[in-house]
């Protein structure tokens, strides 16, 4: 019966060149020229050779690779197999970076034998999609580690100020950051920025912005000129379609004034000792959009008791199970009534919470930077 030693032949090429990594046997079950069809529709010619390279590297990348047949049927001279590949992705394979994870494929392969018994044509549809799936994962996590390296490591400390960050990534990579850059004569820099986009693209556009600002930060006094000058650099390398919203102040903690200018960030809020909260408004473009931007400054002094809040687009347009916006006026109303409390942060998250409800997925990263003044 030839479609039962069809059957039998594949299912001794899987258990030992497949699991046992025998690359010699497939010059004994291959003819020296088949027809392989691709998932594409085209057709390669193919020998034994390319065979033994393939399983070779996926024994690579699978050192632990096991082959089960899950169903045979075999009519004719084809045998249709399905079967099931389980493997943990410890090494390069078709592109993809290991990730480390144990792995199933699922995949139906059709062999068609010649009448000695040889693999003259083959059809094999393996779900490599979960592989892919894994691996971009796995990429996205080493972008979130980098992205979360670059924020800063310590909280400035200055007397009669207190800086609070808060900063909660969604779960993919995004192009949230905020920084400090230390000054002279005592001054400090406050930056809170966010690059269109999510993914790796956005976190490497946030990564430039970043290095950028603190290397123009260092050769200016004035936040409207730290942004043009960041912002004609990032006009000429910035991927098109993309560009970075950006906010950036320079405190000088003695004399509490606050200088900014503001490249198409959301409004901070300043909520003062009389329990208004006050938009920064500043006119200027988001970075990167076009070279040879201007860029407004102000200028606001900080009495005793009397803060800042900066933050992303993450907050304000979170959703809640009916699709309204979490919105500017609520978090305008939250800051005024409860601006004197130390942990605002914390409070906004809580109402943030409280609003999405139970089974939210967070849309967007969120960055929220408290600058407050104490008596002294």
């Amino acid at each position: 019966m030839p479609a039962e030693e069809n059957k039998a032949i594949f299912r001794r090429y899987i258990e030992e060149v497949g699991n046992q990594g025998n690359l010699e046997l497939a010059g004994e079950i291959f003819d020296s020229y088949y027809v392989s069809h691709q998932p594409d529709g085209s057709t390669l010619q193919r020998g034994p050779e390319d065979v033994k390279r393939f399983r070779a590297a996926q024994h690579v990348a699978f050192p632990d690779m096991r082959v089960s047949i899950e169903d045979q049927i075999a009519e004719g001279d084809k045998v249709v197999t399905r079967v099931t590949v389980r493997g943990t992705h410890q090494g390069k394979f078709r592109g993809m970076a290991p990730t480390g994870k144990e792995v199933e494929i699922n995949g139906i392969a059709i062999f068609r034998f010649s009448d000695e018994g040889k693999v003259v044509e083959t059809w094999e549809s393996f779900d490599e999609l979960s592989l892919m799936r894994q691996n971009i994962e796995q990429e996205l996590l080493v972008a979130r580690r980098i992205q979360q390296a670059s924020l800063p490591k310590e909280v400035p400390t200055l007397e009669g100020w207190q800086f609070s960050p808060f900063y909660q990534p969604a779960r993919e990579v995004g192009g949230d950051f905020y920084d400090f850059h230390l000054l002279s004569e005592g001054r400090l820099g406050l930056v809170v920025g966010d690059a269109t986009g999510k993914g790796v693209p956005a976190a490497l556009v946030m990564a430039s912005t970043r290095s950028m600002l603190r290397a123009v930060a260092q050769a200016s006094n004035a936040p409207g000129e730290v942004l043009r000058r960041a912002n004609d650099l990032l006009a000429t390398d910035i991927p098109p379609n993309m560009f970075v919203t950006c906010f950036y102040a320079i405190l000088d903690a003695n004399s509490g004034s606050l200088t900014y200018a503001n490249a198409g960030h959301d409004l901070p809020y300043l909520h003062r000792r009389s329990g208004e909260a006050e938009e920064l408004r500043a006119r200027g473009m988001p970075l990167g959009l076009m070279p040879g931007m201007s860029y407004e400054e102000k200028e606001i002094v900080l009495g005793e008791e009397e803060s800042v809040l900066f933050y992303s687009d993450g907050l304000v347009e979170a959703h809640d199970p009916k699709g309204e916006m979490f919105g500017f006026p609520r978090l305008r109303a939250l800051i005024a009534e409860h601006g004197k409390e130390r942990s605002l942060g914390d409070l906004l998250m809580e109402e943030l919470y409280t609003f999405t409800g139970e089974g939210w997925e967070q849309e967007d990263d969120i960055t929220l930077l408290t600058l407050e003044r104490f008596p002294t």
